[in-house]
């Protein structure tokens, strides 16, 4: 039984991703349940104090509605320091202005991320202290391997949340609801009856000022290695016995473990690219190239595409796509799962024997199944229809489920230590390949659907 957190401590509050996602997700949850008791700490390099600290709270609530109640509760008691948080002395003086037992949070780079949790080692952390990490989890496989190390050394694996805001719980729910709990669909989720699956995340979005650290991931490291093939692993994995952290968790990693580049070949499996000046929404946006804080010798792609197969029994031969870009025509957030087409038609049913297509969509969550039926007019035509289901009203934020599951103790949102190092195994080949040059980068005009000669998914 996890200990009751106290304090949530925020290092890097004065950052972005702390006042855009990580206040409006406290500000839902701690609405929904007023009666949860919680004290706020941040902690940054600026040279903030509580007066401008408590501006940045309010303003972040207010975002979402947050009730007046809220915010005079959490504003009573929180306090900002300014620190350097790879300093144990700076990292004590924070922990011991604790109420009870702290979450850490890193809203920091990931080195940043890092050094301060070599310089928790020299820190006395109270019994039951939980640590939550933002993604890229290391910057490869080793250093993937190396942190976990660290952290252990700190805390156990079940107070280490490796957050991916993709697995809230809302995504995770609506695909197993939908997989184990429709027996139209499990029996036929496999290799015999399923041609391809595409997982497809491309945004509007360009840039947005996030160089420092975009210019130095791209794509494929941003999307792809974390958040996409986590996704992936729920598409795919065997049914768990029941939803608790260990048996989730225990099912995707079976995935990812089996999972491998499209026939080993990294250099046919994938493509990238990235934008050029363009329109998107009626914003004029220069090339990647010339955006602030851009290295353009990095060569670091804003569209990556990689197909990946998964070696086993129930899917054995069959392409999982995964693909994400920026500065795109449209948004595009969704799971696609091409069936087979039917063996034969009859004789005398005209039309094209078209295959089924469930899409699943990300926020707002939503799904479609594209079939064939006989058509209103000549009953011996076949026409396309879809059948549209809303899961949900959509209302509650990514990060209000990630927080309520680290301050809850509840792991089963997070990503575990041994599947945070296969996702760098997984694309290892890719990235030696993207480096070696021997995967040309292409380019595609921001505003546009991708370069022109790329098959569409």
């Amino acid at each position: 039984m996890s200990q009751l957190i106290g304090t949530l401590v925020i290092l890097g509050a004065s950052g972005d991703l702390s006042s855009r996602l990580l206040l409006p997700g406290l500000a839902q949850l701690l609405t929904s349940e007023p009666e949860r008791a919680l004290t706020l700490v941040g902690a940054g390099f600026e040279s903030w104090d509580d007066a401008k600290w408590h501006e940045v709270i309010t303003s972040s609530f207010a975002e979402v509605h947050a009730t007046g109640d809220t915010v005079a509760g959490i504003l009573k008691g929180s306090h900002y320091f300014q620190a350097d948080v790879t300093k144990p002395a700076d990292l004590q003086k924070i922990i011991d202005a604790c109420d009870g037992v702290p979450a850490i949070y890193f809203a920091l780079p990931p080195a940043i991320a890092a050094a301060a949790c070599a310089a928790l080692q020299k820190v006395k952390l109270p019994e039951g202290t939980t640590l939550a990490l933002e993604k890229p989890f290391g910057t490869d496989e080793q250093s993937a391997i190396d942190l976990n190390a660290l952290l252990l050394k700190l805390v156990p694996e079940e107070q280490i949340h490796r957050v991916d805001h993709f697995l809230g719980r809302s995504t995770v729910l609506n695909l197993l609801g939908l997989r184990f709990a429709n027996r139209i669909f499990e029996p036929v989720w496999n290799a015999e009856h399923i041609e391809k699956v595409e997982i497809i995340y491309d945004e509007q979005l360009a840039l947005e000022g996030r160089a420092r650290y975009y210019d130095g991931a791209g794509a494929l490291v941003d999307m792809i290695q974390s958040h996409l093939l986590q996704v992936m692993a729920v598409v795919a994995m065997e049914p768990p016995s029941t939803l608790d952290a260990k048996d989730l968790r225990d099912a995707k990693q079976l995935v990812l473990r089996a999972t491998q580049v499209w026939q080993g070949d990294a250099i046919a499996a994938s493509r990238r690219a990235r934008y050029t000046a363009g329109e998107v929404q009626g914003r004029q946006l220069p090339s990647y190239v010339d955006e602030a804080g851009v290295d353009p010798s990095r060569e670091t792609e804003t569209l990556a595409e990689v197909t990946f197969e998964i070696n086993t029994w129930r899917w054995a031969g069959i392409p999982f796509t995964l693909r994400s870009g920026k500065a795109l025509a449209e948004r595009r957030r969704e799971i696609v799962i091409t069936f087979r087409a039917a063996r034969q038609l009859p004789v005398g049913l005209k039309g094209h024997n078209d295959p089924t297509v469930l899409r699943v969509f990300l926020a707002p969550d939503e799904m479609s199944l594209e079939i064939n039926i006989n058509g209103p007019g000549d009953p011996y035509e076949l026409e396309r229809i879809s059948l549209d289901a809303h899961f949900g009203d959509g209302q509650l934020l990514a990060y209000r489920e990630v927080l309520a599951g680290i301050l809850d103790g509840d792991s089963s949102l997070s990503v575990r230590g041994d599947s945070a190092v296969e996702g760098w195994r997984i694309v290892a080949p890719v990235v030696k390949a993207w480096h070696d040059d021997q995967v040309p980068i292409d380019g595609y005009p921001a505003g546009s659907e991708g370069p022109t000669f790329w098959p569409r998914i």
